[in-house]
């Protein structure tokens, strides 16, 4: 009950998948750093390039528990493919398969229940133009309606339609979700999707009237927002001190 296997997979597979591992391990243990977590439930999922093949998190372990070694490798319909004894929540898994299922580029897909985007998410006006942060979701943001918990697959077209080609989501009554073609892109676009829902909420607490961006502004964001947050000049940048950052907290992630 209380000792967890320990696994080490280091030179068992090849070094292209050790370093996806480790990039999703990290980004296991900064959600749980930065308070995003929700016990042992949400997921972060990465696709092994070239294959229909997936890494996520073991069922029953809490993000600060998650390693490069102990995430599980399943496909798209979450059976699992190596030899682990850990198992996955088939249930979770549902809305990150139904996203790799027609997104190419979504190499990884982070989903995560934090308060302040179930808030956001939750009322009618939905996220606004009211911060810096906000103007990086805003351009590429969709919304997909509450339709319980995620064991039913008809809900799949549906959240696969609403999403489109979007890379940010605010699931209603649920929380956030991102996805990107790298751990690094990802992790970016979620932590400015949660900042700006964490800043709305803020503002909407001091029941002061807020002074939203022009849309003149809103309308040109989106080029500039990938110059700063994707490619050699943002999220690539971001990653590496991410995971220096990983590493000085706990370095077991990368075991």
């Amino acid at each position: 009950m209380f000792e967890l296997p320990q696994l080490n997979l280091k030179d068992k597979v090849s070094a292209e998948e050790w370093q996806l591992r480790v990039d999703l391990a990290a980004c296991y243990r900064l959600v749980e750093h930065f308070r995003w977590g929700d016990l042992i439930y949400t997921h972060m999922s990465a696709r092994l390039p070239g294959t229909d093949h997936y890494l996520v998190n073991a069922f029953g372990l809490t993000f600060d528990e998650v390693t490069a070694s102990n995430l599980v490798k399943v496909d798209l319909e979450g059976n699992i493919l190596d030899d682990t004894p850990f198992q996955i929540n088939p249930a979770g898994f549902t809305i990150h398969s139904a996203i790799h299922e027609v997104r190419e580029d979504a190499h990884c897909v982070i989903h995560l229940h934090t308060k302040e985007t179930i808030a956001v998410a939750s009322v009618e006006c939905g996220l606004l133009p009211l911060s810096q942060h906000s103007m990086f979701s805003l351009p590429s943001l969709s919304y997909h309606g509450y339709e319980g918990l995620a064991v039913n697959m008809d809900e799949k077209k549906r959240l696969q339609d609403d999403l489109g080609t979007t890379n940010h989501m605010l699931l209603v009554n649920h929380g956030g979700l991102t996805v990107g073609p790298t751990v690094g892109d990802a992790f970016m676009r979620f932590y400015d999707l949660q900042r700006a829902c964490e800043i709305q909420v803020a503002i909407q607490a001091t029941g002061q009237q807020a002074v939203p961006v022009p849309q003149p502004i809103i309308d040109n964001i989106y080029n500039q927002a990938n110059v700063v947050h994707s490619g050699s000049t943002g999220g690539q940048l971001a990653w590496p001190a991410m995971l220096r950052k990983a590493y000085r907290l706990d370095p077991s992630f990368a075991q």
